[in-house]
């Protein structure tokens, strides 16, 4: 997947991916239960979609949390900033939250999953 998504990098004039991105990707932490890291044609196809729904944005997404429209994306000219975009909301109203780094997304991310888990296991009979 790695070299796949390096690959696709290359479409992205004037962006690379974080470090920090590629070293997850690289160990294969890629799958946070309700977040999961997209692969190459996975982010392609999202890339369309948001490309047109969000035209003065120029996002490149990399994980999609599996129980909504939540998409978490890089933005090129933003250096390694991770947005989380409520996908398919009205243009000016999807920027749902804003971390400082990839490091910072994905410590978020193993909350939101601990957090998700938990709230699962009080609901077994």
């Amino acid at each position: 997947m790695l070299d796949e998504l390096l690959a696709l990098e290359q479409s992205f004039r004037g962006f690379s991916y974080p470090k920090a991105f590629l070293k997850t990707v690289e160990l294969n932490l890629t799958d946070f239960d309700i977040w999961y890291i997209m692969d190459e044609k996975q982010v392609a196809l999202r890339i369309d979609g948001l490309r047109k729904r969000y035209p003065k944005r120029m996002l490149i997404p990399f994980a999609r949390r599996e129980d909504n429209d939540d998409v978490a994306c890089f933005e090129i000219g933003e250096g390694s900033k991770v947005f989380v975009i409520h996908d398919y909301a009205s243009e000016g109203w999807e920027h749902r939250k804003e971390f400082s780094d990839f490091w910072s997304w994905l410590e978020g991310t193993v909350k939101d999953m601990i957090a998700y888990e938990r709230e699962e296991e009080q609901n077994v009979f």
